[in-house]
């Protein structure tokens, strides 16, 4: 298997996957403000993500930047308990009331990076050319991301557009969802 192979099913695995469920609650909080129609929007919001994940994994790849695992283990979870939050306390679900979750994904997805910085940096330590792991890890990343937005995005289509539940229930409930569970992986991970 070539090196970009490897790499791309990590960064797919990294997000499909049970044991991944820090970033699919994450990915369900972002996403659940989105319906089917404003799915660029969604997809814009994931890369986001992604480009934050991408510089934290280069930065700590290259040993520029190092974090505390028992920190990054908390402060994973903490990142969907804001931006729950920031669903649950959202006045209107324009585009333009929704800009802000752009720079969320992107300051959470620096966080999120620090949480797979560590192996990844050992995996690449005997490599040479570190750009196309990096790349291809990154890729597979937000090929995972995607698939799990489209899957949220389809079911709100179903839900509120075939079923006519009111929107701002659906993105309550999956909030909520996101909300608990991630106080709940927050008391767990608590770094003191």
């Amino acid at each position: 298997m070539n090196d970009f192979t490897f790499y791309f099913n990590i960064g797919w695995h990294h997000i499909i996957n049970i044991n991944a469920l820090d970033h699919l609650l994450f990915i369900l909080a972002l996403a659940s403000l989105y319906l089917l129609k404003y799915w660029k929007q969604a997809l814009i919001l994931v890369t986001a993500f992604t480009i934050g994940h991408s510089l934290t994994l280069a930065l700590s790849v290259y040993d520029v930047i190092r974090f505390n695992s028992n920190w990054v283990e908390f402060l994973i979870p903490l990142t969907i308990v804001c931006t729950a939050l920031f669903n649950l306390l959202q006045k209107t679900l324009d585009a333009k009331s929704l800009r802000l979750n752009y720079f969320l994904a992107l300051a959470f997805g620096l966080i999120h990076g620090m949480g797979f910085a560590n192996s990844i940096r050992f995996m690449l330590a005997k490599s040479q050319d570190i750009l196309v792991p990096l790349l291809s890890f990154n890729l597979g990343l937000e090929a995972g991301q995607i698939f799990v937005v489209i899957l949220i995005l389809l079911a709100s289509w179903l839900i509120v557009n075939k079923l006519r539940l009111n929107r701002r229930i659906w993105v309550a409930v999956l909030s909520l969802i996101a909300l608990l569970v991630a106080t709940e992986m927050c008391i767990e991970r608590w770094p003191l």
